[in-house]
């Protein structure tokens, strides 16, 4: 995705203005209140959003409270949960901020503590779960780097504007381990890995089945195999290769029918 040389010169201004800023918190080991103000600084002076009207503190959620939230054309788009830069983020701290996500219909979800930034994708599936999506270290960050500014921008108001998150969250999904896991299981791979092993030995005699039990057992990872998300895939892998199937047939009978014109009006 293009990043406009306007975002980028502003994010690389001040991601190095803000790593002293990050070190100096670190050394104080600064509370969550002051970890918090921070943080909102670094939402409008790197990310773009307007600090007035695009980053809400304390927002409301039936009867409690997500520390930030940030908000494009009066519409939520990220509810944020702040903690102590001193704290290790753990996803135990995102459950809250997770249900809060659920409750208001909202899709991203950020936890924080100035310096790590992670990113959540919520499902909102039964049951809810949340995918981590980018992960940020901005003490770590080169400023003038340009793969840091592709990471930055995806979190950033023009960003988002441009469905960057969404994009980037699909990209993941496709190539997860569970879809990878599911294709190379799917027959016309393991057909594809028959046919290679015979060049590699001509006399041996392996079935399919062989191989897809040797895959299972010693090569992939029972975690990619089991459960809800691989069965997910399976289904999805086996609904594109039937809707290619379905298209092959399809254009098979279209030139086998066009043959016959051509026959029928020589």
């Amino acid at each position: 995705m293009a990043i406009p040389k306007k975002v980028a010169e502003r994010m690389a201004k001040s991601v190095k203005r803000f790593q002293p800023v990050l070190e100096s918190a670190k050394t104080r080991d600064v509370n969550e209140s002051d970890t918090s103000m921070i943080v909102t600084d670094m939402l409008a002076e790197i990310f773009g959003f307007d600090k007035y009207s695009e980053i809400t503190r304390e927002y409301a959620i039936r009867g409690t409270y997500c520390d930030l939230a940030t908000k494009i054309d009066d519409k939520l788009q990220t509810l944020i949960e702040v903690k102590a830069i001193g704290v290790t983020l753990k996803e135990s701290h995102v459950k809250q901020a997770v249900d809060y996500a659920a409750n208001e219909g909202v899709e991203w979800v950020v936890l924080t503590n100035g310096q790590f930034w992670k990113v959540f994708s919520v499902s909102f599936s039964k049951p809810i779960t949340a995918d981590l999506v980018l992960e940020l270290d901005i003490l770590s960050l080169d400023h003038s780097d340009e793969d840091a500014h592709e990471d930055l921008f995806l979190l950033s108001k023009e960003g988002i504007q441009r469905s960057g998150l969404d994009a980037y969250s699909d990209q993941l999904r496709v190539r997860s381990r569970f879809n990878l896991a599911a294709l190379i299981l799917s027959d016309p791979i393991l057909h594809t890995i028959r046919r290679e092993l015979k060049r590699l030995s001509p006399d041996v005699r392996i079935s399919v089945d062989e191989i897809r039990e040797a895959l299972v057992q010693e090569v992939i990872k029972r975690d990619v195999t089991d459960g809800e998300k691989a069965t997910e895939a399976q289904k999805l892998v086996a609904r594109a290769a039937n809707k290619a199937m379905r298209q092959k047939k399809a254009k098979a009978e279209e030139a086998e029918s066009g043959t016959v014109a051509a026959d029928a009006g020589a």
